[in-house]
């Protein structure tokens, strides 16, 4: 589909939009763009001629964005960042690579980081870059070749590789159990922390164990890593992947407050469109991740089971 031109501001305008709301100051865009200050304020009264739209106020020597500014400003980033990226995939060398991939936080840093090293060294002419991205996306509107994904097989038209499934551990500070409880269900004692992209995350595993209860409410994370500690400063039990919690574990700032472990509710795939051609770079990361520790692709799939 062909965007009207009229809808097609320029890249000069957007790039002296983004610094001064960056920035707020035209004199301090100016600066970093190597533009008069006069060159600076024709590009936004263009801009917001052409869209018709105020998308800065002036407030005192500097500027304040709109409402319809923040939103538009958010989105002109993403054009300029996935442009800028575009280029760059254009002029790399087609045998080397570029891999653009999207990760879930805890997993990427736990998990996928430390392995990385292992990847560099056996293919030096791919270069990795990492994004974080909480939940599937439409990759035809980005410039991701792959992604890391949890669950279930529930992302469209994407093909999949298995790479393990997640194992949880209830942990909280040495200090508020002394011991792991022998009864689990002795846990609803305690506040329990939650994520907020797991919100069955405590149900699930009760269930596992053949427990049915009523939960208590409790605080609630949008990471792993800032769960984890608020577990370490005592606000309660948090249920956090093995990979996550073996660190704090070892160093003594978590504790298990039980032994019991379970099987999640799904596993961490590596997901990529159907659609496209697999380039060299995903095809040697594919191959590498099937290889890798932990991550053997012919692992059973417990993802179907509830």
């Amino acid at each position: 589909m062909t965007v009207p031109r009229r809808y097609l501001p320029s890249i000069s305008a957007l790039v002296a939009f983004e610094a001064v709301a960056r920035l707020g100051s035209a004199t301090l865009a100016a600066r970093e763009l190597s533009l008069t200050q006069s060159a600076i304020s024709r590009q936004l009264k263009a801009l917001e001629d052409q869209i018709g739209v105020t998308l800065l106020l002036r407030q005192g020597r500097g500027f304040a964005l709109t409402p319809k500014g923040h939103d538009y400003l958010r989105d002109v980033r993403n054009v300029l960042q996935r442009l800028g990226q575009a280029t760059i995939s254009a002029q790399s060398d087609t045998e080397s690579g570029m891999l653009n991939l999207a990760i879930l936080p805890a997993f990427g840093m736990h998990w996928l980081a430390p392995r990385l090293r292992d990847f560099a060294r056996r293919h030096p002419e791919v270069t990795v870059n990492l994004s974080t991205r909480l939940a599937p996306f439409d990759f035809h509107a980005t410039s991701f070749d792959a992604a890391i994904h949890f669950g279930r097989r529930d992302w469209p038209k994407v093909s999949y590789l298995p790479l393990l499934p997640e194992t949880v551990v209830p942990v909280c500070a040495p200090a508020l159990i002394a011991t792991p409880l022998s009864d689990p269900h002795d846990i609803l004692q305690y506040d329990l922390l939650h994520l907020d992209t797991r919100p069955q995350g405590w149900v699930r595993w009760m269930r596992a164990l053949g427990l049915e209860a009523n939960l208590p409410p409790g605080m609630v994370f949008d990471q792993f890593s800032t769960m984890a500690q608020a577990a370490i400063h005592g606000l309660g039990i948090a249920l956090l992947p093995t990979f996550v919690a073996e660190p704090y574990l070892s160093s003594g700032q978590l504790a298990l407050a039980s032994q019991r472990t379970s099987e999640s509710i799904g596993s961490y795939y590596l997901v990529w469109p159907k659609d496209r051609q697999d380039a060299k770079a995903l095809t040697s990361f594919r191959d590498w991740l099937a290889g890798a520790p932990d991550s053997p692709a012919d692992r059973p799939d417990p993802s179907g089971r509830d």
